[in-house]
């Protein structure tokens, strides 16, 4: 279904690896476990990242739940299909195609790019001695 032509359509991919099909073609007995285990550790850490922020880091806060979001989407597919499936269809002309991808890839990108950006820009407090040290 092509919605603008020779940019973007709508198509069904069934994604059997993680982003752009990587391990797809590995061996399912190791595969799927993989792919079962990774997001539920990934949402763990994330729980541990999340209980630690101050309550002033709200773009590092949406940036989690972007995240935490986007994982238990494919999670769920995963559980529920055996499969991720991907969508969103960008191309140009007909001679470069950008791997399909869903809602919940872009929310992952999303939010790890913001935690990125906050990190960086992030202004440090300077650690200061103890006043008992500085006398």
């Amino acid at each position: 279904m092509v919605m603008i032509r020779d940019f973007f359509s709508l198509t069904y991919v069934r994604n059997t690896g993680a982003a752009f099909g990587f391990l797809a073609a590995a061996n399912p007995s190791f595969r799927v476990p993989f792919f079962l285990i990774v997001p539920i550790v990934a949402m763990v850490v994330l729980g541990f990242l999340y209980r630690d922020l101050p309550q002033t880091a709200k773009w590092r806060a949406m940036a989690l739940g972007l995240v935490s979001g986007g994982a238990i989407g494919n999670l769920i597919d995963r559980v529920r299909l055996g499969y991720v499936v991907d969508f969103l269809d960008f191309h140009y002309s007909n001679s470069y195609y950008f791997p399909a991808f869903n809602v919940a890839d872009t929310a992952i990108c999303i939010g790890v790019t913001i935690l990125l950006l906050s990190t960086i820009v992030t202004k440090k407090e300077p650690i200061h001695a103890p006043d008992s040290v500085r006398n």
